[in-house]
């Protein structure tokens, strides 16, 4: 009985001492696991939304693509309606180069008429941004059928009924009303009509100006 008990003794002891062992050996692993592939177990990346300001509506079916360097022959060969209803070419002054606040050039034209006047669009195309700025005003920005270039109308007196961004204008159709909103005097009304060329980011705010004063009559002599 007592060798017995010895043996069992033994191998109690046995037991207790291999539990020890790996015990110990679990509790000070230092082993990492690498973390889970990014696939695994999370939901797919949203794509990221444009920044506000930065996206510009495009034209459904883009007209043809105007030729390099001939920008004045183009815009001519639409046939653009002079955007002040009432307002014949000859009336037109040549306003382009003339310095403005602060010596920046004015690269635009100035059409003056009567507070209130309609405001018609130069040619077809969509609205891509209405603006509300400290010089402008309330502005307009409208990109032609081609996407390749934008008019610009500032210092309105409002819009038209109906004029949102991403509106299909067509030509010769009301966008608002000659004011001075911005920085132009109370006292002479008129439309700042600019032109240029997008880029292509085709961002509202940004291209080459040009000169819409030729886009209606040829360079006066002291004119190149």
């Amino acid at each position: 009985m007592l060798l017995r008990r010895a043996a069992l003794g033994g191998c109690a002891l046995l037991i207790i001492a291999a539990a020890v062992k790996f015990g110990s050996g679990m509790q000070t692993s230092t082993e990492v696991l690498p973390p889970a592939p990014p696939w695994q177990g999370q939901p797919a990346a949203q794509p990221s939304r444009p920044a506000p300001g930065v996206a510009v509506v495009q034209n459904d079916a883009p007209s043809p693509v105007p030729p390099a360097g001939d920008d004045i022959s183009w815009l001519r060969s639409r046939a653009l309606t002079l955007p002040v209803q009432g307002i014949g070419a000859s009336q037109l002054s040549d306003t382009y180069s003339q310095a403005r606040a602060a010596g920046a050039p004015h690269e635009a034209i100035d059409i003056m008429a009567a507070r209130g006047t309609p405001v018609v669009a130069a040619e077809d195309g969509l609205v891509a941004k209405l603006f509300l700025s400290k010089p402008g005003g309330i502005t307009l920005y409208q990109f032609d059928p081609s996407n390749q270039y934008a008019y610009y109308y500032a210092h309105l007196d409002r819009y038209a009924d109906g004029i949102v961004e991403g509106a299909r204008l067509h030509k010769g159709q009301l966008i608002g009303y000659v004011g001075s909103t911005g920085n132009a005097s109370p006292d002479a009304p008129h439309l700042h009509f600019a032109i240029f060329r997008l880029g292509p980011e085709r961002q509202w705010w940004r291209g080459t100006p040009l000169n819409p004063y030729l886009v209606w009559r040829d360079p006066g002599p002291d004119r190149p």
